[in-house]
């Protein structure tokens, strides 16, 4: 079986080893969505990545309500990624971009106008004071431009310099939301059905497999459990056919985010779906959340998964693939300075030999 440092053909981008860099939301853009120099010595860091998956790159005005993240939609955010991704490459490493439409989750007071979702709902918030508001339901033209804005953001993707993308198709954003029984209250074609609800992830996938081709294009799920307020009273019955559609459209890779009952950072006890996607998908699989080294070996030995996705340890080891390799000690990640802005807590966690030092 493979070990996590064996090299992996991800469709047409190869990848040095099994141990990918997962999207990680870092708030380090401008206002207007347009990369910044710091995030060009963050991701040269972190090239020993078999794959890096950017932070969720916003494909348009409308999906992007999270302050501060990046985008591909204008011509100057296109440029500004232009010397992130050759900075990867000169490291050696490899680099997609994670296209993301937020949907319901998109807030009005940063994109200045009412979120689109798959129906007219309101996610929930942990405090009183909800920043989110009442989704419009999508109509057919509704939909057709988001498409066009995958497709749009993907070529953009590779005029920057990307190897290829990946459709956040996770965590209760736009197309999870048309995914799942509990925000899709559609009695339409884009509704109902599982095979209704797996309409709209479809259709954007082939907008960009025809924009870039399937070997550049991947995407992410999160079958198991809910999040932000978006869940499914039976996530087999979609999330399976999901992952049947998708290995016949013959994509780069799938990764799933899945939950467990001791997650670290969102928990359920409803079961991982990746024994079954597993069975239906026959291209790269990937899978992330909580991982130890330990333990994703073991999901490679067995099968399993044919590579890792690791997210916080990526954060505050910049090397992690090195630190892997050599047994070393990790370091551990400031959650406080997830979001803020400037290099503390994003350019400043060391590599190992200057940590010795």
């Amino acid at each position: 079986m493979p070990s996590l440092f064996d090299p992996i053909q991800l469709g047409d981008i190869a990848a040095a080893n099994r141990i990918l860099m997962s999207p990680l939301t870092r708030g380090r853009a401008t206002a207007d969505h347009v990369p910044t120099a710091l995030m060009i010595d963050y991701y040269r860091q972190r090239a020993g990545a078999g794959l890096i998956i950017s932070e969720g790159t916003g494909i348009s005005r409308q999906g992007l309500g999270w302050p501060n993240a990046p985008g591909l939609w204008t011509e100057a955010q296109v440029e500004a990624w232009k010397p992130v991704t050759a900075a990867v490459h000169e490291a050696g490493g490899k680099i997609v971009a994670q296209i993301w439409h937020m949907g319901r989750l998109s807030r009005p007071d940063v994109i200045g106008m009412a979120p689109l979702s798959s129906s007219a709902t309101r996610a929930p918030y942990h405090k009183p004071e909800n920043p989110y508001a009442e989704a419009q339901a999508a109509t057919l033209d509704d939909i057709a431009r988001a498409q066009d804005d995958y497709a749009t953001a993907a070529t953009n993707a590779i005029r920057a310099g990307f190897d290829g993308v990946q459709l956040h198709g996770a965590n209760g954003y736009l197309i999870d939301q048309f995914l799942r029984d509990g925000t899709n209250l559609r009695d339409d074609d884009y509704g109902g059905s599982p095979e209704n609800r797996i309409r709209f992830m479809r259709e954007s996938v082939e907008r960009v497999i025809d924009a870039i081709g399937a070997g550049r294009t991947g995407i992410r799920l999160s079958p198991n459990g809910e999040t932000q307020g978006a869940d499914d009273s039976d996530p087999a019955s979609v999330f399976v056919p999901a992952a049947r559609a998708l290995d016949a459209l013959g994509i780069a890779f799938l990764e799933l985010r899945e939950q467990a009952p001791d997650g670290t950072f969102g928990s359920t006890d409803v079961p991982k779906l990746s024994p079954e996607i597993r069975k239906v998908f026959s291209g790269p699989l990937i899978l992330n959340q909580d991982y130890t080294q330990q333990a994703a070996q073991a999901d490679l030995d067995s099968g399993l998964a044919d590579g890792i996705a690791f997210g916080r340890k990526f954060i505050a080891n910049p090397d992690l693939v090195e630190r892997f390799r050599r047994g070393a000690p990790l370091a551990a990640d400031d959650m406080k300075t997830w979001y803020s802005t400037g290099p503390e807590g994003y350019t400043d966690y060391p590599a190992l030999e200057t940590a010795a030092a």
